[in-house]
């Protein structure tokens, strides 16, 4: 018998602020977390602004020794769980430490740490690179750390399947739970790829936004006047356990997972499928494994990342999906105000549709203006909107038509 899956516990590293509180309230307030960029010099660059974590200071996480050696991915990672692992009121021991795992999803690690040394290397040859170079580049470092930090000895994993691997994360991790491989996980998707390789990279793509007199309105998913997507950074954290586990602790439910679902494109390198074929695969999947219907879907915290071909294709494969449906459905995009994580959206949005669920509020798509009229669904504009939600679903698909989505539901006790 499939185990019933819940969150208790919730970490948040956000453009919008450092944990859930400051998050939340900016997130429902309507509020951007996207500025000028701080970290380096945008001078030469076609896009100058980004979703920045702002005051965040790795030795308030990170043991001295720590603090000045890992990348911000890792940094990100610490923090968030340490927050949710707080929340949540979960005690790792020698009694359960083999049943507790972590999987986070990570798209390009530490690809600051490999331009730096890059330039030591040209400049001040091999006998010059650091011995953590290694170590602290590589995705995995992120639930290795997270696991030394906190004594975490279970299934231990990390994802790259760039902007959905913080929602593969999820998934993955609910199925170890559902399968009995494991008691607790912690599981989210973290990412700090804000560089000049970064920017440079998806500038020459023509996939960033360059609305540069306006930062702040530069991320309009589904809106007619999008331009392109907007680069953020930090972590999303959830503590995941079984229901018999969150009951004996008497542990704060925020929402019970139920189902998730994977699908390929199998199309382009970096395009949709224009038909929105895979992410309706993707999304059907995740409906059939929650054992429900596509009626019963009350939300969906979109992918939504502000470009033209993403923005379509999504709302085509809605309207597979959901058929009549899709035009009863609430819709969000909070890219709008974070920006767009990459490996760590789907982390932070996961965190988010939780909340929704458990505050019974919806985040708006903020910048909002003009009507596209083939994305012609409640895209819930520039205005939270209270509601009851009694299932969501989250949806991250990435580079190379890598999809996945996932349902939440309710906590009820019954079922």
């Amino acid at each position: 018998m499939k185990k019933r899956v819940v969150i208790t516990g919730i970490g948040l590293i956000t453009p919008l602020g450092i944990g859930v509180k400051d998050t939340w309230t900016a997130l429902c307030s309507g509020r951007s977390g996207i500025s000028e960029i701080t970290k380096f010099d945008t001078a030469g660059f076609t896009t100058k602004f980004a979703g920045e974590v702002k005051n965040f200071d790795p030795k308030n996480f990170l043991l001295k020794k720590d603090a000045n050696k890992v990348q911000l991915f890792i940094a990100y990672a610490i923090a968030a769980t340490a927050e949710a692992i707080k929340d949540s009121e979960l005690k790792i021991d020698t009694f359960n430490a083999d049943k507790v795992g972590v999987i986070t999803g990570c798209g390009l690690g530490g690809l600051g740490l490999l331009e730096k040394s890059a330039s030591t290397l040209k400049k001040k040859g091999p006998q010059k690179i650091s011995p953590f170079f290694i170590p602290m580049l590589i995705g995995n470092m992120a639930p290795g750390m997270i696991s030394i930090y906190f004594g975490a000895k279970g299934p231990n994993s990390s994802v790259a399947t760039a902007c959905a691997a913080g929602t593969h994360a999820i998934g993955d991790a609910f199925k170890i739970i559902q399968t009995g491989r494991a008691e607790a996980m912690i599981a989210g998707g973290i990412e700090s790829v804000i560089t000049p390789l970064g920017l440079a990279g998806f500038n020459s793509m023509k996939a960033l936004s360059t609305r540069n007199n306006e930062p702040q309105k530069a991320s309009r998913p589904f809106e007619k006047d999008r331009d392109g997507f907007v680069m953020g950074e930090g972590g999303g954290i959830l503590i995941m356990e079984t229901l018999e586990s969150a009951i004996k602790r008497n542990a704060k439910i925020y929402a019970e997972i139920a189902g998730y679902g994977m699908s390929g494109d199998a199309y382009h390198f970096t395009a949709p499928a224009p038909d929105g074929s895979g992410a309706a695969d993707c999304m059907n999947a995740a409906i059939k494994d929650a054992e429900i219907t596509p009626n019963m879907i009350d939300y969906i915290n979109a992918h939504g990342t502000s470009t033209p071909l993403n923005d379509l294709s999504e709302t085509i494969a809605v309207k597979k999906i959901f058929g009549n449906h899709a035009y009863n459905l609430a819709i969000s995009s909070t890219k709008s105000m974070t920006g767009h994580l990459l490996g760590g959206s789907g982390g932070i949005e996961t965190a988010f549709t939780a909340l929704s669920i458990f505050e019974k509020i919806i985040p708006a798509t903020i910048n909002y203006e003009n009507k596209d009229k083939d994305c012609d669904l409640d895209y819930v504009p520039n205005i939270a909107r209270k509601k009851e939600i009694n299932f969501a679903m989250k949806n991250s698909f990435g580079f190379g038509g890598t999809n996945a989505a996932l349902i939440l539901k309710k906590y009820n006790e019954k079922h």
